[in-house]
């Protein structure tokens, strides 16, 4: 089991000369974390989710063998037993909370999420976060009764937070992972939206949400197969940005530099560094055209949050009653998701989650200046205690404006200022990231609020 490094094997990255040393370009650990994933483990929790019948938010909760209740007590045993196997070191919960009065919930419904949290060793209370829905629907969102196996939306993102938690569980990290089964998604988010509060109430400093909705299908309604896309959905502006954050953001930029956004440019290179055979299409979109995930509730209480998902869709095995009609086949079944891909998916994941969870705080009260001036700086806070022991420095990034990724990035050591001498402000988007020294890396943060991921 890998414990991350702190100040004591940081410091001894500096050659006897007084030169600074670079941490590494990547970090080896996380190409095993990838390797580890297995499609039949996922294959064997979709199957098991689908012979719940329907997962519906308004259905069966009595039974042992059928409905959401049994469904979110199977899932809740399965983290029980990955924290088994790691010595206990999963907190695993039910979060949850009576919905009535809503267009899609009119009646009582306690909608219960399922919780799984592996505690950082020096930063517990920073925290990212893998979620998948738990519940599933047919045709008629109402229908609490029918068949509803629910295998790609969303057995397959809960399997993913399944597979995560075992292969991410056997190590350790500075900072915290929460693996989350969310419940009511369909009903109108409000599993997502149930534990944001709770982590508010807790403290919990939440830096990144992973939502991963339907991460097995590869064939498209257009006729398209692609098995070696992924698509991830991220919010512009922040949600909670204020009317003069707004003003502020007016005449310095940031309308494509929100965290979220700079999540998904992380994803992204992730992908490119540590995923065989995966390439991620960034759309700069909350989420599909006019349509909603469960990242949104976690975006409205101000947590940087993107969806993970297959860049094409089937809408016949979406929200609808198993049927054949005209000889087309209709229904979200188990037959019609491809377990590679939800691996692969999955892998993304946690070599995201291991990367941000080993990193160091991220940079806070991030500030930039050098208007009417040759050159540009770029300053931020630096932690202290327990929270910085694995931070070996920080590294600034810039790109042309119209340029979708970073392009250009020097590590400056562990400052809190640092000068580009003749890059004129005007002229690019710039950004910092704080660095581990076994290379784990917090995402870009963009100056100002328009790009903040909060404080420490």
């Amino acid at each position: 089991m890998r414990i991350v490094m702190g100040l004591v094997m940081a410091a001894g990255l500096t050659a006897a000369s007084g030169a600074q040393v670079a941490p590494p370009s990547e970090v080896l650990d996380v190409h095993d974390h990838v390797a580890a994933v297995s499609a039949d483990r996922i294959e064997a929790d979709i199957t098991t989710l689908v012979s719940f019948g329907t997962r519906h938010t308004a259905s069966e909760t009595e039974s042992e063998t059928q409905g959401i209740g049994a469904a979110r007590r199977w899932i809740y045993d399965e983290f029980q037993r990955i924290s088994a196997d790691c010595g206990g070191c999963l907190d695993v919960m039910y979060v949850s909370e009576t919905i009535s009065g809503e267009r899609r919930i009119p009646d009582p419904v306690e909608v219960v999420s399922v919780i799984a949290i592996q505690r950082g060793v020096s930063d517990p209370d920073r925290m990212v976060v893998m979620s998948g829905d738990i519940d599933s629907r047919v045709s008629d969102v109402m229908d609490a009764t029918s068949i509803s196996p629910g295998a790609n939306d969303n057995a397959s993102g809960v399997a993913g937070a399944l597979e995560a938690a075992r292969v991410l569980s056997q190590d350790r990290f500075a900072g915290s992972i929460m693996y989350a089964a969310l419940a009511g998604e369909e009903q109108g988010l409000f599993g997502g939206r149930i534990v944001a509060d709770y982590a508010l109430e807790q403290g919990w400093r939440i830096k990144a949400v992973l939502n991963n909705d339907m991460i097995g299908n590869i064939s498209g309604i257009n006729g398209v197969i692609d098995n070696s896309t992924a698509r991830v959905f991220s919010e512009g502006t922040r949600a909670t940005e204020t009317p003069e954050e707004a003003r502020i953001r007016r005449f310095t930029g940031g309308e494509v530099d929100s965290p979220s956004r700079n999540l998904a440019r992380y994803i992204d290179r992730t992908a490119d560094q540590y995923v065989p055979n995966l390439d991620v299409m960034m759309v700069y979109r909350l989420d599909r055209f006019g349509r909603g995930g469960h990242h949104r509730p976690f975006n409205d209480a101000g947590m940087p949050g993107v969806r993970i998902m297959e860049t094409y869709e089937d809408y016949n095995r979406q929200h609808q009653d198993i049927r054949v009609e005209d000889g087309v086949e209709y229904g979200d079944v188990l037959e019609a998701v491809d377990f590679d891909y939800a691996a692969k998916l999955t892998g993304l994941n946690i070599a995201t989650l291991a990367q941000l969870a080993g990193a160091p705080p991220f940079p806070a009260d991030v500030t930039i200046s050098g208007a009417v001036q040759p050159s540009t700086t770029l300053s931020w806070v630096r932690p202290s205690g327990a929270q910085a022991e694995n931070l070996m420095g920080y590294r600034v990034y810039w790109r042309l404006t119209d340029a979708p990724q970073w392009t250009h990035s020097r590590y400056v050591g562990d400052v809190t200022e640092f000068t580009l001498e003749n890059i004129v402000i005007d002229n690019y988007y710039f950004g910092v990231s704080s660095v581990a020294a076994d290379g784990s890396e917090s995402p870009v943060v963009f100056p100002g609020p328009a790009g903040s991921f909060g404080g420490y």
